[in-house]
């Protein structure tokens, strides 16, 4: 007879047996028909916002072509509307009432050259020509049953200038009860604030969606840049998007739904970027119209049924400026914040170090007022914080000077036998407990610090047009005086590897002082190149930032006079010791 099974291992069993196939159920038909349905609503709402962007799209384009002349000069195409100004300490332009375009925008702090005539420099400029840049906020009407303001709409505006601290507002009547409000103020930077209203006096609901885009026509050149990214870049949910013009003509559009944060175009120094208030769908776009390339970054709003007698309301922020840190870092720590809006300057895979020296020369740059003496306060710094692992290599380097006369013996000894110089060499070292690779040691610890300069220099706009002393006018730039012109006697225009400034021969000579400082390397091969490395290490950084080429000169002398003071402190020791012995 069989034993009875208990109750309880029954009820076990049995919720067991009903657990596996809920779980049978859910893998094999429930997950797969979610899945399904995410992927169907997904694809939906992509096809949604293409539709939607293509709307936007499609109406610039049209009137893009219309409005391309190039025998327009920029102050016709300005003069095409009636505008509002735009005056701040940073910002010079207008806005065009037609179409409600900030499509006119000069940067009063920064010019396109050091000379005292040149120009501010443009960042924005109307629609018709081969620069065109500008940005607009408006809306579209989903089901096509609301008239709305497109790029013919002529505003009505309150005010003739935009000031910072104060706001303009403009108005347009679709003339069947649905008023349109653009509310634009600016502040004391480069940030615009957008209010964009809808008010519903018909007695009908009506459905609108808010949208704002900024629009390129750029021809990108044919050698890219591959250390700095340029084109198309947001933070959306948290996470950095850079996106090349390259990519986007080839690949095609790239949209990201749901996405919280901002999005723009830069330029190595200067940003123009929406930040929207909500979870948008964001899309970077290719176009090419009239045969010029253009595009465009936008975001569309969740579209809106405003009730007969009711309003709706949409805010975004429009940054259109120098890509400034004290600036950026403000707006990221602002109310609301901005996520990530420092990273809008290219810092690199080496952003831990790049943003810290960043702000660390301008904090130097306050003291001092100049950013040449700020970089070599900075290179004592890197030397401060590096000293115990230098110090280190230095008395090795001192060790392996002292053993200098025995190493020569050997090479004499075991000239034709390598192997067991090599052997017998290192049996030395190991007997004297000294490393021959501790001399490199300050090398390799100043080569992300000097990558992560070069960078600094390279794209933070306040290196740009920067001073030092004398010729050099630019920090970010190259050294501009060259011994082939007779540093500016001979006037003719040298070419190829033809440039050698004073600064890169101080630097040259400095590596020269130090080579000699190092004991000579056992093999006659490596004396020969590290012998030619100062020389050829020359060529090579000629052309460098005249602020790279200060820091590691400035930075060469450090390391001589430090290496003099261990070397001689080391002999003295050494002397001690055998007076000692003796």
């Amino acid at each position: 007879m069989q034993p009875e099974i208990p109750d309880y291992k029954r009820v076990f069993i049995a919720l067991l047996l009903a657990s596996l196939v809920l779980f049978a159920w859910q893998a094999k038909v429930e997950w797969p028909r979610r899945q399904q349905l995410a992927q169907l609503e997904q694809q939906t709402a992509a096809k949604r916002h293409e539709t939607e962007a293509k709307q936007v799209q499609e109406t610039f384009a049209k009137t893009g072509e219309a409005e391309d002349n190039a025998t327009l000069t920029w102050q016709q195409r300005i003069a095409q509307s009636p505008r509002i100004a735009i005056d701040s300490p940073t910002l010079h332009g207008s806005i065009a009432l037609k179409g409600a375009r900030f499509d006119d925008l000069t940067l009063k702090k920064y010019k396109e050259a050091l000379d005292a005539d040149s120009p501010n420099v443009t960042l924005f400029s109307p629609a018709g020509g081969p620069d065109a840049y500008f940005a607009v906020a408006g809306w579209i009407s989903p089901d096509n049953k609301t008239k709305v303001p497109d790029q013919h709409t002529l505003w009505q505006a309150d005010k003739k200038t935009l000031t910072p601290g104060d706001t303009v507002t403009l108005r347009w009547d679709n003339g069947n009860g649905v008023t349109f409000i653009l509310g634009i103020s600016l502040d004391e930077n480069y940030m615009f604030s957008v209010s964009q209203r809808v008010e519903n006096h018909s007695s009908a609901p009506v459905s609108i969606v808010p949208y704002a885009y900024i629009n390129r026509t750029y021809e990108e050149p044919k050698q890219q840049n591959m250390i700095l990214h340029q084109g198309p870049l947001g933070v959306m949910d948290g996470t950095l998007n850079e996106v090349t013009y390259k990519e986007l003509r080839e690949k095609g559009n790239k949209v990201y739904d749901h996405a919280a944060g901002w999005f723009g175009i830069t330029d190595k120094y200067w940003l123009a970027a929406l930040i929207p208030s909500g979870q948008d769908k964001v899309a970077f776009s290719y176009y090419n119209s009239g045969g010029k390339d253009r595009y465009q970054t936008d975001y569309l709003g969740d579209a809106s049924t405003v009730a007969a007698g009711a309003g709706a309301e949409d805010k975004t922020r429009l940054f259109a400026g120098a890509k400034e840190i004290k600036v950026l870092d403000s707006y990221a720590k602002g109310n609301p914040p901005i996520p990530l809006f420092d990273r809008s300057i290219d810092f690199g895979m080496l952003y831990f170090l790049t943003k810290p020296m960043l702000l660390v020369l301008t904090f130097f740059y306050g003291l001092v007022g100049n950013f040449g003496i700020a970089i070599m306060l900075l290179t004592i710094v890197v030397r401060i914080l590096l000293y115990p692992l230098a110090n280190k290599s230095y008395h090795a380097t001192a060790e392996m000077r002292a053993l200098q006369p025995e190493m020569l013996k050997l090479r004499e000894r075991y000239f034709d036998d390598q192997i067991t110089l090599q052997k017998e060499m290192m049996a030395l070292y190991k007997r004297h407990k000294v490393s021959p690779a501790a001399g490199c040691l300050p090398v390799l610890i100043q080569m992300p610090v000097f990558f992560a300069l070069y960078k600094v220099l390279y794209v933070s706009i306040e290196m740009r047009q920067a001073p030092f002393f004398g010729w050099i006018k630019d920090l970010s730039a190259m050294d501009s005086s060259n011994i082939f012109t007779a540093f500016g006697l001979i006037s003719w225009q040298p070419f190829g590897w033809m440039y050698l400034g004073v600064l890169p021969i101080l630097m040259c000579a400095t590596m020269v002082i130090q080579m000699k400082q190092q004991p000579k390397p056992a093999d006659p091969t490596q004396a020969k190149m590290m012998m030619y490395m100062p020389y050829f290490m020359l060529l090579i950084f000629a052309k460098m930032p005249a602020g790279l080429i200060l820091y590691w000169t400035w930075s060469n002398i450090i390391s001589i006079l430090q290496q003099r003071v261990i070397t001689k402190h080391h002999q003295f020791s050494m002397a001690r010791k055998a007076k000692k012995a003796a």
